[in-house]
């Protein structure tokens, strides 16, 4: 996909956060968006460093993680198309980043400037409600995956991960899944 082609209001209009602004307003956010392009590998950005954007994988799939003191990688979240990540609540605090974010295919990420964001909320305060709707609903998810890793089986959370990404075509044959019951 060729960035320069791409229609950033029109995909901005389907994105939960902003599909509720009119054209003008799509159009003024669309102004403080950037596209990038990542190859497999490839940092978004690290611990620390100043938040001032937030960011949407268009094609692709993002990691973000933390490095504990030992050197041990921990892997936080994957995050695939359409989702937005890393800093919807944080740069708004001011602070910088708390997790590093890599890019885990090629991938088409969109940025999302804090300055644009703040200038739709001073415009349309109704804005900064749906901001706070999605946030909320990002951390009832982050808690809800906290209590999968907590109460559950590494066979659970596989299976649990697997029907959550794969949409299941309801007209195709299904197989059953069996879980092993725990002795």
């Amino acid at each position: 996909m060729d960035p320069r082609a791409f229609d950033l209001p029109r995909y901005l209009s389907v994105l939960p956060l902003f599909n509720e602004l009119s054209p003008t307003e799509l159009e003024r956010l669309a102004l403080g968006c950037q596209l990038r392009r990542l190859a497999r590998g490839d940092m978004v950005f690290h611990v620390g460093q100043p938040c001032e954007e937030f960011h949407v994988t268009v094609i692709g799939q993002a990691m973000l993680f933390a490095i504990s003191p030992a050197g041990q990688e921990k892997v936080i979240e994957l995050v695939g198309p359409g989702h937005s990540f890393a800093a919807e609540a944080l740069m708004f605090t001011g602070k910088p980043y708390i997790v590093n974010a890599q890019a885990l295919t090629d991938t088409l990420l969109l940025s999302v400037s804090k300055q644009a964001v703040v200038g739709e909320i001073e415009r349309e305060p109704k804005f900064a409600l749906r901001m706070l709707a999605g946030i909320s609903r990002r951390l009832h998810g982050l808690v809800h995956d906290v209590e999968a890793y907590a109460l559950h089986s590494g066979l659970q959370r596989v299976i649990g991960y697997l029907l959550r990404e794969h949409v299941i075509d309801e007209d195709a044959p299904q197989e059953a899944i069996c879980v092993p019951a725990r002795e």
